[in-house]
């Protein structure tokens, strides 16, 4: 399989993917393709929360495959982009695949204290959060294995996986484009 100039930046909730992207993005000169953002102007378009979006796509799987589809087209006739999707290494597998996880508590309070997840994610308390990222973990789970038979959480699947939890974003970056250039030469 021929290697593409795209990196897959896949991982858990709160993980650092979206924060990460962007400082990629700047060094590397890439652009950014983020499913997350679709999901949740969806989501909010059909005045729910990701949450409760995560369960109406259950029954519409054809959402899904929409989502997940359009990575994959977009790959077709661009390069040097970065993928910020939990499948985009599915989709996109002639990329650099990387899994981002994080320790859920550290996880939580990220996504309570993130002003940008205010209007699709209504949790009064980082428990509250927790309990919300655990159910969306389950229920994303259940969906890509009943409509691609995948893990996302499955390592190997990827060609490199870091922890966050105790690293910043600017040092994720770059030990990310670190790996990815070694991808590239080899």
């Amino acid at each position: 399989m021929e290697k593409k100039h795209i990196i897959s930046l896949g991982g858990e909730l709160a993980s650092g993917k979206g924060t990460v992207a962007a400082i990629i993005s700047k060094e590397l000169n890439y652009e950014v393709y983020k499913n997350g953002e679709y999901f949740r102007k969806l989501a909010k378009e059909a005045g729910m929360s990701v949450t409760e979006f995560n369960k109406h796509v259950e029954k519409h799987p054809e959402i899904d495959r929409q989502i997940e589809n359009s990575a994959k087209e977009y790959a077709k006739t661009h390069d040097n982009f970065i993928i910020d999707a939990r499948l985009g290494w599915y989709a996109v597998p002639e990329s650099f695949k990387v899994y981002l996880k994080v320790d859920i508590d550290v996880a939580a309070k990220r996504a309570f204290e993130d002003p940008n997840r205010k209007n699709t994610e209504m949790n009064k308390t980082v428990e509250d959060q927790k309990r919300d990222m655990q159910k969306r973990y389950e229920l994303e789970n259940e969906r890509y294995w009943n409509l691609y038979q995948v893990r996302k959480e499955d390592e190997s699947n990827y060609d490199f996986v870091l922890d966050t939890t105790k690293i910043e974003p600017q040092e994720v970056a770059k030990r990310i484009i670190k790996e990815y250039e070694e991808w590239l030469s080899k």
